[in-house]
């Protein structure tokens, strides 16, 4: 008997490096293979693994891609545009900070990086359909971010205008990933103006309820914002089509709570920490996961404070096989039924 989650899965991202064997696909890929995952989450901002633009535009080189995994004995589970998303809105608060995530030529020039960003995530649709996945992940980017707080107090409208700014510059893009036939799962994150359900369900109107606008399920983010994580998937099961499987902890003081993001990362009252040393419940997760029917991959994302990412990764595979549910096809009181009877239900009752 299978579950219907998928993995142990891992997302790249926070392994890809200039030494081996981290250092190109072929590598990193019997890396984690030999760790003992199943699937790769691939990010597309890193040229050392994957080219994007020739993915888009080149069979043959998906076809390539898919066979350097297969070789490893792994599957492809999702692209990641995280940080070309991250570029589809940017506040110039951020504007420095984010230059450095789209190349040079584009540097100083919002409106060109934008355009570069919406091309990539795109681009990202058209090498999903070339792959054969069926699912991208990304995030929404920003606008109105920099607001948060209310306080000096917002601008009528503000709010309300970033919103429908966003859905202007996301609904085309999601046009094509409807056209690719590919499900686009932002990460709810702080630092997206996508940063809980509040926020997903006003992009959602701003998106005119886009079918292929789905869910990043990473609760680690909800930890560290006080969120209900497992009343999330209640809420929203519906709409989760990716899974990042990240532990955390939050433990306020007297000095500190959920504003505590001036201090350093070990010092913060909420920290990222590697599976199993954090406070996430994640036999609940699996379950209501499984509960609802959810069938794609969990997928490990390293971010630890203390732990190195190598330990997390090793570590991470035992994690996740411990928590996939074989989900059963029966009852555990079928052994009392039988075929029914309408006269006696009708009996039992007193019906006549």
């Amino acid at each position: 008997m299978a579950g219907l989650i998928k993995g142990p899965a891992l997302f790249l991202a926070q392994f890809a490096g200039d030494e081996a064997p981290y250092n190109n696909l072929q590598n990193i890929t019997k890396w984690a293979a030999g760790l003992g995952y199943k699937g790769v989450q691939i990010p597309t901002f890193d040229p050392r693994l994957f080219d994007l633009d020739l993915a888009a535009t080149s069979q043959t080189y998906c076809d390539e891609v898919k066979g350097i995994c297969a070789d490893a004995g792994l599957e492809i589970t999702e692209l990641s545009t995280h940080l070309q998303g991250q570029l589809v809105a940017v506040n110039p608060a951020y504007d420095a900070q984010f230059d450095a995530f789209a190349p040079e030529h584009v540097h100083g020039n919002p409106k060109a990086r934008q355009e570069w960003a919406v091309n990539q995530v795109i681009n990202a649709a058209k090498a999903s359909k070339n792959l054969g996945l069926d699912v991208a992940v990304s995030f929404t980017g920003s606008l109105a971010f920099p607001y948060l707080y209310p306080w000096p107090q917002r601008p009528e409208g503000l709010i309300e205008e970033a919103f429908t700014e966003l859905g202007r510059r996301w609904k085309p893009i999601l046009n094509a990933y409807e056209d690719a036939g590919v499900d686009l799962a932002y990460e709810i994150h702080p630092g997206e103006d996508v940063f809980d359900g509040t926020t997903f369900e006003m992009f959602l109107e701003a998106v005119d309820g886009h079918k292929r606008a789905n869910i990043l399920y990473d609760p680690s983010h909800f930890v560290l914002q006080q969120l209900d994580y497992l009343a999330f998937i209640d809420i929203y099961h519906e709409r989760i089509a990716a899974f990042h499987v990240k532990d955390a902890e939050f433990n306020p003081t007297g000095r500190q709570g959920v504003y505590s993001g001036y201090a350093s990362w070990i010092d913060r009252a909420g920290r990222f920490r590697s599976l199993g040393d954090g406070q996430i419940d994640f036999k609940g997760i699996f379950s209501k996961l499984s509960q609802y029917g959810y069938d794609s991959w969990a997928v490990l994302e390293w971010e630890c404070c203390i732990k190195s990412p190598e330990q997390g990764a090793a570590e991470g595979v035992a994690f996740i096989n411990s928590h996939i549910i074989e989900t059963t096809d029966k009852a555990f009181d079928d052994f009392a039924g039988g075929a029914p009877d309408k006269q006696m239900l009708r009996d039992m009752m007193g019906i006549k």
